[in-house]
């Protein structure tokens, strides 16, 4: 065997979350890990990655110890980590990421027609082209960030490569040629160490899966054996009936009413109407403007025309607190980036937006904390003072959930609430989402997930290339049908 972990144990502060790993794994080879959020994954791969330091245990390479103080260790050994949240320096271009502290030079300057040739190569060698080499970073979509972070961990030619989440934001033709790279990366004699939470595409794509719960691995799984709801019985404990709640039949008037909305190179024309207690989903592929669309709806991009109006009101929302005021949270699509403050105790994150100077009082922040912490069953229980880097992605997710909701907001915007959630969490999450919808609360839902865009929702709106192009009922379409639809075909 190539990699071996052996006993393996972390602990933060009093919290277990590796409680004596082992495992083995050989070059050629994809291993799956699958678990609950905070049930260790993501620390296992950081310290592979040489991120944080095991507490006991050993590690071995080739028959040889492994020991990692940084993540420079690791990249020397030949493993490269691409995680979930990405690492990307936003200002430099795609050309300059890619070569970062290898770019090339000519009479002591860089030379940037090779440097953009061969940044356009790595590209092309793993069937990511469409990108443009000198476009900035924080020009590009979610998705294609994505790619060009993972083409760069392949630009040392990794042994091992993990990937945490790496599907998480694509959708379409990207998915497919991340899944081809993968099968490319394995017949290459390359170990990929792949970390999902769509339990479909790691049943297609892994050799083996191994489960994670409690700190614990389970089980291990052949996946031409194994079923999705085999895997999911496992991570959460206990058998799952029903993923998506019932839909709600009755709603009140309408209380969102955009009307004809548009912002030049993002979208065009956008109409409809979000009813009380309904939940509308937006779908479309990368580059359809679902995002844009929802982030100008709450302020924090100017529409260049059209009109938005609240329970019957015009408003011109010129930043999000004007929104927040009138009663709209957004729970935007990249949790660490614009959800929380990492650095910020758990508490002090789940009240960050009720604060209004210091007049908040201690004892009310905590207890504010303490409820949100129960209401969604964040983990671990007494959570309120660690820092929210230490969560789980899927914990974390439900602290930003948790501070819009003390916001007691009437519109609820949510930009990808389940990226990066296993399926566990998402159950949880979708129960809140409907329990809020029963209660009276107006729900507009981004969500690149196509099953959970038609099962979670009323209605479908469908965008393409910043337009909408077809409202459908979520109860009498297909997913077929809306994937047609966002393409740019013909259903029949």
């Amino acid at each position: 065997m190539s990699l071996v972990f052996h006993d393996v144990r972390k602990s933060y502060g009093s919290t277990e979350v590796l409680r004596g790993v082992s495992l083995q794994a050989a070059y050629g080879e994809v291993v799956a890990i699958v678990g609950a959020n905070g049930a260790g994954k993501s620390t296992l791969i950081k310290i592979l990655a040489g991120a944080v330091p095991k507490d006991s245990g050993s590690l071995e390479l080739d028959g040889q110890p492994l020991d990692l103080k940084e993540p420079r260790d690791a990249i020397r050994q030949g493993i490269c980590t691409v995680y979930q949240e990405l690492s990307l320096v936003l200002e430099l271009s795609v050309a300059e990421n890619l070569l970062l502290g290898v770019l090339p030079m000519r009479r002591g300057l860089i030379d940037w027609g090779a440097a953009h040739a061969r940044a356009k190569e790595i590209l092309a060698s793993i069937g990511f082209d469409t990108i443009d080499t000198q476009a900035k970073i924080h020009d590009l979509s979610i998705a294609k960030q994505q790619m060009v972070e993972i083409a760069k961990a392949l630009v040392s030619k990794p042994k091992i490569l993990v990937l945490d989440e790496p599907s998480a934001v694509l959708s379409g033709s990207d998915l497919e040629s991340l899944y081809a790279l993968v099968g490319q990366l394995r017949d290459q004699g390359t170990l990929v160490v792949y970390v999902s939470h769509r339990l479909k595409e790691v049943l297609e794509l892994a050799d083996r899966v191994v489960v994670m719960k409690d700190g614990f691995f389970v089980a291990e799984l052949d996946p031409k054996e194994a079923t999705e709801n085999d895997i999911i019985t496992l991570m959460a404990g206990r058998q799952i009936e029903a993923i998506y709640p019932d839909r709600r039949e009755r709603f009140g008037e309408p209380a969102l009413a955009v009307d004809g909305l548009s912002r030049d190179g993002e979208f065009e024309n956008v109409s409809f109407q979000l009813r009380a207690g309904e939940i509308l989903s937006v779908f479309g592929l990368v580059g359809s403007g679902r995002s844009e669309l929802v982030e100008t709806i709450f302020g924090a991009r100017r529409p260049h025309s059209g009109s938005i109006a609240v329970r019957g009101a015009a408003k011109h929302f010129t930043m999000p607190a004007k929104a927040i005021k009138t009663g709209l949270a957004l729970v935007t699509e990249n949790r660490q980036r614009t959800g929380l403050v990492l650095g910020l105790k758990v508490g002090e994150n789940i009240n960050l937006a009720t604060m209004r100077g210091p007049f908040l009082s201690m004892a009310k922040r905590r207890s504010n904390a303490e409820q949100m912490i129960t209401e969604l069953s964040i983990k671990p229980q007494h959570c309120s003072n660690m820092e929210a880097w230490q969560l789980s992605g899927g914990n974390q997710q439900k602290v930003v959930l948790s501070k819009w909701l003390l916001t007691n907001p009437s519109i609820l915007i949510l930009d990808e609430p389940t990226r990066g959630v296993d399926m566990a969490t998402r159950v949880d999450i979708y129960q809140k989402i409907n329990e809020l919808a029963v209660a009276g609360l107006s729900i507009l839902m981004v969500s690149s997930d196509l099953t959970e865009a038609v099962s979670m929702a009323d209605r479908v709106l469908v965008m393409r290339h910043g337009q909408v192009v077809k409202v459908l009922d979520a109860a009498q379409t297909s997913e077929d049908e809306v994937l047609a639809y966002a393409i740019g075909g013909h259903y029949e």
